[in-house]
């Protein structure tokens, strides 16, 4: 990678941090000043104290910026005649929207749904569809299908300080890596993006972390996990495809690179269809909930996530690098990750309950 390359991504990595640091003071301090008068304004959490969830204006105005910023720069290359941008703009600004909507309305799930499935429908139009098996209607509805998990699953993950903004950010490593060094470092204007998505979730987790001073919200989650799965799908799903290897190795290479969010989920679609518990209802049965009740405090919790989250970057990031090169046996690598995370984290469920009250 070039020199002037690396300069350009770090003024964007940088600012993007700056910009989200600065936009989320000054949202904290709004929101404190209106916070009592507007109860929509904040969200009651595990914690059980209410604090402002309005996180996800810095991720998506950062990106809108970014964006804006990298098309007045490269005058010779309009991204707005890029079919790819239009779709990832739409549906990251229609998913925005729903995060808005839920927060402030509480919006019914159907109508939620509906919303996320729209995003995914956008990316199929808008040729940003995962390429597995090269039949447009049986990718369509995969890439519906995934968008839709996404959204949901790091909307879940999203019930303790930290975890879901420091999950999305290494998946954004991952995708970084593996498109801009393995599959497509020419293509500058997918990088700058993920970069600079990297900055604005620094820059939020400044105040995310515990003990958090403010939270995500609906608002981010569902645009972030609309973010990451357009780049899951970029950089991560069409690997292979692009390389003209067998496209079961991008299973291997998702599960590795979403190794945190896919235990969780999957943990918690266990446990609750064995006792009968609608999937869709919020609840306090996570993986991170079980650690508390196992006695772990909730910054050693998110020490955790932080630890798989960056094993989960190393091996994704190696298994692209094999794939790169011609080999896809390596892929099952993401594989015995996940069941090395998996297994672990869904037997503490089983073990520590949440404590009976009175008890």
């Amino acid at each position: 990678m070039k020199l002037s390359l690396i300069t350009e991504y770090a003024v964007y990595l940088i600012g993007a941090f700056l910009f989200s640091f600065i936009i989320n003071k000054l949202v904290l301090r709004f929101a404190k000043s209106l916070g009592i008068r507007n109860k929509n304004d904040v969200v009651v959490r595990w914690s059980n104290t209410s604090k402002p969830s309005l996180g996800g204006i810095s991720l998506y105005f950062t990106f809108i910026v970014s964006a804006v910023s990298y098309a007045v720069v490269t005058s010779n290359n309009n991204i707005f005649d890029n079919t790819e941008f239009i779709g990832l703009i739409s549906a990251a600004t229609l998913a925005f929207g729903i995060g808005v909507a839920d927060d402030a309305y509480n919006t019914k799930p159907l109508l939620k749904l509906l919303g996320q499935i729209l995003c995914g429908v956008i990316f199929v139009y808008s040729n940003n569809a995962i390429d597995i098996f090269h039949l447009p209607m049986v990718d369509g509805f995969i890439t519906v299908l995934w968008v839709v998990a996404v959204m949901n699953s790091l909307n879940m993950l999203d019930n303790m300080d930290g975890i879901t903004g420091t999950v999305s950010l290494f998946i954004l490593l991952t995708c970084f890596g593996v498109f801009g060094f393995l599959n497509d470092p020419g293509n500058v204007l997918w990088s700058v993006l993920i970069i600079s998505q990297i900055g604005a979730l620094i820059g939020f987790l400044s105040y995310n972390i515990h003990p958090a001073k403010m939270f995500m919200g609906d608002t981010g989650s569902q645009f972030i996990a609309l973010f990451v799965s357009f780049f899951g799908i970029k950089a991560l799903w069409n690997l292979p495809a692009s390389f003209e290897l067998p496209s079961w190795s991008a299973v291997f290479l998702i599960l590795a690179a979403f190794t945190p969010a896919v235990a969780d989920t999957l943990t918690v679609v266990i446990n609750r269809t064995k006792r009968g518990v609608s999937v869709m209802l919020g609840g306090k049965d996570h993986t991170t909930h079980h650690m508390v009740y196992k006695g772990y405090s909730e910054l050693k919790v998110w020490v955790i996530f932080l630890s798989i989250s960056i094993i989960s970057t190393l091996v994704a990031f190696l298994i692209g690098y094999f794939i790169s090169v011609g080999y896809v046996i390596p892929s099952i690598a993401g594989l015995v990750l996940f069941l090395a995370v998996f297994i672990p984290l869904y037997r503490n469920t089983v073990k520590y309950k949440e404590p009976v009250k009175g008890e």
